[in-house]
């Protein structure tokens, strides 16, 4: 007779979160024994990824914005989950999934509640009304919360002010990790993106890897490209991301004539890209601990990244990269152009980059977050 194994539950808004961030996470539970079970929305597709891993996956119908009517249908849809289901952990991602999980099941018998912060929505640099609607909302939320893991020092500190007690109910980790080995990965199916671009071998390529929202700020790092063009012409700036503005920028750069500037879209392959350019940009105005600046730094990439928390944790001024005040335009525009014009300088940055990105690895993560959840006795 098959032994009925016990379940856990992660959660996120959507389950392209999930693609991108936790696999590794789904593979420590399942190598645990537990059947693990899986709630976001699928409207922006990849569910069935998840699905391919073994994962049970149940279609919440959680929207990003707190105000769509749409989290009500959530919490019904949570509801009936919880009747149905008993979870030895709930591991829930994204503030708004986070709230309402977090609110719905502190009805209902289950394990307890961790709740992974990948960057506040209230922070330094944050928006009034980020502050009038997420900050209280995740004071409220405390009580529903037994572990809140967060990403970077200042959500640490912040927590810390909230009331949460580090290494019993708060702890920091080094953010979702990254795959020291990209150098050695090569799939020889994807073609060179310089060869694919016309690019030749010898011009500075520069990539950004973000979704297009207004938060990715792509209109900031145009207007620094669009000053370099003035004084350097043989580099290229690599757009590899899509999202509701993908559209809007593309328009923006033709009526601005502002040249060698690929715009890819969404791509599989950003491995690759990164192995073929020279330097890599994330100007946001909110980050918790980026991913692709991560990927970047295990390839030897030198960085530019705006004065923000996350990404001024993972890059050190003019140690490996560069760090801008958001709307500096010239001096976003001064840093790439002494990337261009120096590759002793980039060379010795991406060594940097290469000893400081290690403790960050998905390895090390995992042990991170299973030392977490032995803490809640939620595996051995």
């Amino acid at each position: 007779m098959n032994e009925v194994k016990q379940r856990v539950l992660l959660v996120a808004t959507v389950y392209t979160h999930l693609a991108n961030f936790h696999k590794p996470t789904i593979k420590l539970l399942q190598d645990k024994g537990f059947e693990v079970h899986a709630a976001a929305n699928d409207n922006e597709g990849r569910k069935d990824e998840i699905e391919e891993m073994g994962v049970v996956c149940h279609t919440i119908l959680f929207s990003r914005s707190p105000l769509n009517m749409n989290n009500i249908l959530a919490m019904k849809g949570l509801s009936v989950l919880f009747k149905t289901n008993i979870y030895k952990v709930i591991h829930v991602h994204t503030p708004i999934a986070a709230f309402i999980v977090r609110m719905i099941s502190s009805f209902y018998k289950q394990g307890p509640v961790l709740y992974t912060a990948h960057g506040f929505h209230f922070h330094k640099n944050a928006p009034l009304i980020n502050w009038l609607i997420y900050y209280p909302a995740e004071k409220i939320a405390k009580r529903w919360t037994d572990g809140l893991i967060v990403v970077n020092d200042e959500d640490f500190t912040m927590a810390k002010k909230m009331g949460y007690v580090p290494n019993k109910t708060l702890f920091l980790t080094h953010g979702v990790g990254v795959n020291l080995n990209l150098h050695k990965q090569n799939d020889e199916s994807i073609g060179n993106i310089r060869e694919e671009l016309a690019i030749p071998q010898e011009d500075f390529v520069l990539v950004c890897v973000a979704e297009f929202t207004k938060n990715k700020n792509h209109r900031f790092l145009l207007q620094a490209w669009q000053r370099l063009l003035q004084v350097s012409t043989d580099c290229h700036l690599i757009l590899a991301g899509s999202g509701k503005f993908y559209s809007r920028m593309k328009t923006y750069t033709l009526q601005k004539k502002i040249n060698n500037v690929h715009f890819l879209g969404f791509r599989h392959d950003v491995q690759e890209i990164l192995k073929h350019s020279d330097a890599i940009t994330l100007v946001s105005k909110r980050e918790g601990l980026p991913k692709s600046i991560m990927e970047g730094m295990v390839l030897g990439l030198p960085a530019i990244v705006t004065n923000i928390r996350g990404s001024k944790d993972l890059i050190t001024h003019e140690e490996n990269g560069f760090v801008v005040n958001l709307g500096h335009v010239d001096d976003l525009t001064h840093f790439m152009k002494l990337l261009i014009d120096n590759k002793q300088i980039r060379s010795k940055m991406g060594q940097y980059s290469i000893g400081k990105i290690k403790t960050y690895s998905t390895t090390n993560v995992i042990k991170e977050l299973e030392n977490i959840y032995q803490r809640f006795r939620v595996i051995r």
